[in-house]
C-alpha cells in the first residue's frame, strides 16, 4: 500500500508529493476522486479544480463520485488510485462510514492500493477526528469519530496556525491525554508504505502527547512516530 497524507495545499505547492504519487499510479486506469468532505453545492467547482490538479500529476483520466451510495457501487480495482479531498472532516467520515465504504477502503489499502488524502482526507486516516473541532463543526452530530488509525495510534491535525494554537492549546493538550496527536503542516506530506514512513517536505511538526506538546523537525519524525 501507499498512503499519502497531506496537511493541505495543492498544485505547485505540493509538486514533489504529487510527482511521487503519480509515479506509483497505474496510468492505464483512472483516478477515483472523492470530494465528499465538501458541501454538495461545491461539487462542480471540485470537479473543475481536480481537472487542473491532475494536469500537474501528468495524469488525464479520473472519475468523481458525489455520494456515499455512488462510492459504494464503484469497483476500486478499476482505478489506479484514490484521491480524497478536503473540507469538513465530520461530513467526510460520515459518508465513508456508510454503505460499507470504510471496509472497502481498508481492503483497497491492504491489497496494495494507493491513496492520496489532503486535509480532511488525511485526518480520517488518524486514530480519531475530534482534534479537528477547532476548525470543523460537527453539524451532523457524528458519534463514531474513529478514523482508519494508520499512523501508530496518532490522530492527525491540519491547519494549525500559531494563533490557532494559542486559542486551542488547552483543548489539544487535554485531548492528547487520551489520543496522541500529530500536527501535519500545510504543504508537507507523510507517505506510509507497508508500515514504513517517509516525509516529503521540511517544515516543523508538533506532537501532542500526555497533555504536553513539542515541536519536531521532519528529519526525526519517523522515529518519534514509530517508537511512540
Amino acid at each position: 500500500m501507499s498512503l499519502f497524507l497531506c496537511g493541505g495545499g495543492s498544485g505547485k505547492k505540493i509538486l514533489q508529493a504529487l510527482s511521487e504519487f503519480s509515479k506509483k499510479v497505474d496510468k492505464s486506469k483512472p483516478i477515483l476522486y472523492i470530494p465528499l468532505a465538501m458541501d454538495e453545492s461545491k461539487y462542480s467547482s471540485c470537479y473543475n479544480w481536480f481537472v487542473e490538479e491532475i494536469k500537474i500529476m501528468n495524469l488525464t483520466k479520473f472519475e468523481m463520485v458525489e455520494s456515499s451510495l455512488e462510492l459504494s457501487k464503484k469497483n476500486f480495482s478499476n482505478y489506479g488510485a484514490i484521491f480524497i479531498g478536503g473540507g469538513n472532516t465530520y461530513k467526510l467520515l460520515n459518508e465513508i462510514k456508510q454503505n460499507s465504504n470504510y471496509e472497502k477502503i481498508c481492503k483497497f489499502l491492504n491489497d496494495g492500493g494507493i491513496i492520496f488524502g489532503g486535509s480532511a482526507g488525511a485526518i480520517i486516516f488518524g486514530n480519531d477526528i475530534n482534534c479537528c473541532l477547532l476548525d470543523d463543526k460537527n453539524d451532523i452530530n457524528l458519534q463514531d469519530t474513529k478514523g482508519f488509525n494508520m499512523l501508530n495510534n496518532y490522530s492527525i491535525l491540519c491547519h494549525l496556525e500559531s494563533e490557532n494554537l494559542k486559542r486551542n492549546c488547552k483543548y489539544l493538550e487535554e485531548y492528547s491525554k487520551k489520543y496522541k496527536l500529530l500536527y501535519l503542516p500545510e504543504e508537507d506530506v507523510i507517505l506510509i508504505e507497508n508500515k514504513k514512513i517517509c516525509i516529503i517536505g521540511s517544515k516543523k511538526y508538533i506532537i501532542f502527547k500526555d497533555g504536553r506538546y513539542e515541536y519536531r523537525n521532519s528529519i526525526n519524525l519517523e522515529n518519534d512516530i514509530i517508537n511512540s
